[in-house]
């Protein structure tokens, strides 16, 4: 049987559990640099900067969720962005994907965000198939881009003369 629950404080160690397990079916074991101090700090403070679900099939924890909002200039509404879903490759076909996929929906529906987004590796297959089946659109015309701590370093080097010595309202310096 399938329950859905809000992630508390007590599941950062299991929610580093689903990251690191996510990024090894992605081919990226080594990439997670999360702790449990992070999540703790980031995900279940005064202000959140995520929100997770945990899914357990016959109360053994199996998948999660892990979204937060972005904010569109377009619609002028914010959205909510899904960082990460997985699934146990072993409870895959039981509708865990699907359901913590709505719900994650059903928060957007709620708080009027009229856009849920996140990516797909292009090699996922079953996912994209998944997604699609779903209503998921493919934006191929847009590229992703990030920029990692060095890049953002250099690239901060060059703000011209309006440097804070506090980030703005509502931002918080999340190495401290």
């Amino acid at each position: 049987m399938l329950t859905l629950r809000k992630a508390s404080a007590e599941d950062v160690p299991l929610i580093l559990d689903f990251i690191r397990a996510l990024a090894a079916f992605e081919r990226a074991p080594d990439a997670v640099t999360a702790t449990e101090e992070g999540l703790l700090r980031d995900g279940f403070g005064p202000r959140p900067y995520y929100h997770c679900l945990i899914a357990e099939w016959n109360g053994r924890p199996v998948g999660f969720a892990l979204w937060f909002f972005n904010y569109s200039t377009w619609t002028g509404r914010p959205g909510i962005h899904l960082e990460d879903i997985f699934v146990h490759p072993e409870q895959r076909g039981k509708g865990i994907g699907k359901a913590l996929l709505a719900q994650v929906a059903a928060a957007a529906h709620a708080l009027g965000c009229p856009r849920l987004q996140w990516q797909v590796l292009d090699w996922n297959a079953p996912a994209i198939d998944f997604y699609r089946s779903l209503g998921g659109q493919f934006l191929d015309e847009w590229r992703n881009v990030r920029m990692e701590p060095d890049a953002i370093a250099r690239l901060a080097e060059l703000a011209p003369g309006i440097r804070e010595e506090e980030p703005p309202t509502g931002a918080e310096r999340i190495d401290e």
